[in-house]
């Protein structure tokens, strides 16, 4: 089957065979960043669903996620930049929504994942949104004819077989050479989290754990994942030095919590603008100067609580941790074997931080 493109346009890709009848395209013309996004993207939300019980949405931008979430609650701030009004909301559009709205710049033009099939709500709140593509395991009727519409025509809808188990190894050939590893699937549950310092993890910080634990199983390394209330807020990939991740997730995640201050979701932008405009406005004033007050921006930004930090790799130096509870990280995970990992206990515990360690790393390249 031929793509139509391959990393970039010069480059002609097809898939080698039958491709496998557990993906069938649906709509549209993918790439083969389309084909990665949908199916990392659909094995993280597939995974985050089983571990949590609940349903699960994630917005991928080139092979990582830009938002992952768990249904819950949507706030006004929510409400107010998704055009979402006062009606209850489902619990796939919620997924959604929170897993686009922790980084909604990034996940301009993204491919969507959801856990569940995808139904008439959340495909009408697509219609507004710039995206690429979906893939889910079904849709209701109707909902592949309105969504195939967007982009001209062009959008690509994927539609997965829900219970298909991947072979147990996977190839890759790169430069000639071709390799052969097991397939990551050890599975992500709350026996992993071995608490260190700090006592047994909450409920809801067990939940955001296991939330960050698997995001960054497929997330480009380094990865950190900052998480909250079963949603990521702050996403730092693709790093080659572990700080540069934790200050990335950490600026995102205060970016995200500066969006609710009524100085931002009351900017006098004209109701003409396009959303992606308004959303772009508003973050940039956040993440510039709140307010000529710096004392009250501060103040703010203090007010983030109760977020839990995920590193797929050790926290080489505490360094990590100072920087961390800049942003209100009250629990960190991370795998063990850190040559500083007593002083990275130190540093937890002088920050009042929950630090529980695992026995597995979650690189993904």
């Amino acid at each position: 089957m031929d793509l139509r493109y391959g990393m970039n346009p010069h480059q002609r890709a097809r898939i080698v065979g039958d491709g496998g009848e557990h993906v069938r395209m649906l709509s549209g013309a993918p790439s083969l960043i389309n084909y990665l996004d949908a199916l990392n993207g659909w094995q993280l939300v597939a995974e985050a669903s089983r571990a949590t019980g609940r349903a699960a949405a994630a917005s991928f931008k080139h092979v990582s996620p830009a938002g992952a979430a768990v249904a819950g609650d949507v706030d006004e701030t929510m409400r107010r930049s998704w055009g979402l009004g006062d009606a209850e909301v489902g619990s796939l559009t919620a997924a959604y929504v929170r897993a686009r709205d922790g980084d909604p710049r990034s996940s301009y033009g993204d491919m969507i994942a959801v856990s569940e099939p995808v139904d008439r709500e959340l495909a009408d709140m697509l219609g507004g949104v710039v995206s690429d593509g979906i893939i889910a395991p079904g849709y209701e009727p109707g909902v592949v004819a309105a969504l195939s519409r967007k982009k001209g025509g062009r959008y690509v809808v994927f539609d997965v077989e829900p219970n298909y188990q991947p072979p147990r190894q996977e190839l890759r050939t790169l430069f000639g050479i071709t390799f052969e590893q097991d397939v990551d699937d050890l599975p992500i549950t709350p026996d992993l989290l071995q608490p260190v310092e700090g006592g047994p993890l909450t409920p809801s910080a067990t939940t955001d754990a296991i939330l960050g634990m698997v995001t960054a199983r497929y997330t480009q390394s380094n990865s950190v994942v900052y998480v909250r209330d079963g949603m990521s807020i702050g996403i730092g990939a693709g790093q080659q030095s572990r700080i540069d991740c934790t200050l990335l997730a950490g600026t995102k995640s205060r970016t995200w919590w500066l969006r609710r201050h009524p100085a931002i979701t009351d900017l006098p932008i004209p109701a003409t603008t396009p959303r992606q405009q308004r959303l772009n406005t508003q973050i940039a004033t956040a993440a510039g100067t709140l307010t000529p007050d710096i004392a009250e921006r501060t103040a703010w930004s203090q007010r983030l609580t109760d977020v839990t930090l995920v590193s797929d790799g050790y926290l080489p130096f505490r360094d990590n941790i100072d920087a961390a509870a800049q942003f209100g990280v009250a629990t960190v995970i991370e795998p063990t074997g850190a040559l500083q990992a007593d002083t990275i206990a130190q540093a937890c515990r002088e920050h009042g931080i929950t630090l529980a360690r695992i026995g597995i790393r979650l690189f993904h390249h």
